[in-house]
């Protein structure tokens, strides 16, 4: 993929997820790339997919700039960013001018892929949860991959309000209220007794720079998912090992502990894994799972990506339970956490 068109594709991904500046930022991009710049030597040096299957240059463009405005480092550019509302001319010409202003940490920034930790997802975690503790009346152990920063590791932590019924601890750092369609989830809120993650290249949200890397990649006109981003940072303590997912899983296989539920979980992760690390994952997985125990139960939840979009965009929220290998395809939730279609809890073992 060209990096014009990349821009363009990017573009139109944006404004279907509700994002109308990222639209505009990027189209803008595409028509108007400034081709003799220091930036644009670099991405020429990009192999491959240039778009958002692969090397994802234009969202590391966008988060790039978007780190400028919320660092304080580009004022100019910050006054063009949302709420204001500017024309085209207006931002291609900020933009352009901060390209220049802003060389060095511009061509530093987007040395490194684009990593968001999206909090909105957690409530599809939060239901999926809710129903394995249905099964299984114990403590959760939980291990994330692709985790990132951890926020989702936190879920415990988090309201998930729908209309009719709350789970919600007594003090929760941030309240989901996804548009929910389909029966409730079971009213159960789980104990994570013990959590953990894995990512290749993991985050603190307690280090300012990390969290600039992750409020950077939330779109500018989007205040909600910053604002949850922020809220989850400071309460997230979730220990993050660098590694590989498969290999760091297969000794938290090994070492769950009786009396509680293993929990697996991933959200927007596994998909991006190369198929022979998700085919030795799912070997490793379903061997653990055939030998649980009902007193040392294995849950594997899931919010990835299927290729189905005749329900329009978003993932589908698996469920598999041992013992008895139960699947439960839970329903679809979009990418951003901004709605979820619950089927409920029908599954096949």
């Amino acid at each position: 993929m060209r990096l014009a068109e990349a821009f363009a594709h990017q573009a139109i991904s944006c404004e279907r997820m509700g994002s109308p500046f990222m639209g505009q930022l990027l189209r803008i991009l595409a028509e108007h790339w400034p081709k003799d710049s220091a930036l644009a030597h670099r991405f020429a040096q990009f192999d491959g997919d240039v778009g958002p299957a692969g090397a994802s240059l234009p969202l590391r463009t966008a988060g790039g700039l978007h780190a400028l405005v919320l660092a304080g480092r580009a004022p100019e550019l910050a006054a063009l960013y949302p709420p204001a509302q500017v024309n085209d001319d207006v931002l291609r010409d900020g933009v352009l001018e901060a390209f220049e202003r802003h060389e060095a940490f511009m061509l530093g920034w987007v040395e490194s892929p684009p990593q968001t930790n999206e909090v909105r997802r957690s409530a599809a975690l939060i239901a999926g949860a809710a129903v394995a503790a249905e099964r299984f009346d114990l403590p959760f152990t939980v291990s994330e991959l692709g985790a990132s920063a951890g926020l989702n590791l936190m879920w415990d932590r988090y309201a998930l309000s729908l209309t009719g019924m709350d789970i919600a601890p007594a003090d929760p750092a941030l309240t989901l209220t996804p548009d929910w369609e389909g029966p409730l989830p079971p009213r159960i809120r789980p104990i994570i007794a013990e959590r953990a993650g894995v990512d290749l290249n993991p985050l603190d949200p307690s280090d300012p720079q990390d969290l600039l890397r992750l409020t950077a990649y939330l779109w500018p006109d989007q205040p909600e998912r910053l604002a949850l981003t922020r809220a989850a940072a400071a309460v997230t303590d979730a220990p993050i090992h660098r590694g590989d997912a498969i290999e760091w899983l297969a000794t938290r296989l090994a070492s769950a502990p009786e009396g509680h539920l293993h929990l697996i979980q991933h959200t927007v992760a596994w998909q991006y894994f190369p198929a022979d690390v998700q085919a030795r994952g799912q070997e490793m997985i379903e061997a653990a799972g055939a030998t649980a125990t009902p007193t040392r139960p294995l849950a594997w939840l899931s919010m990835e990506s299927d290729g189905d979009t005749t329900g329009g965009i978003g993932a589908a929220l698996v469920l598999r339970l041992w013992p008895g290998d139960i699947t439960l395809p839970l329903g679809r939730a979009d990418f951003h956490g901004r709605w979820i279609r619950w089927d409920g809890a029908r599954g096949t073992g």
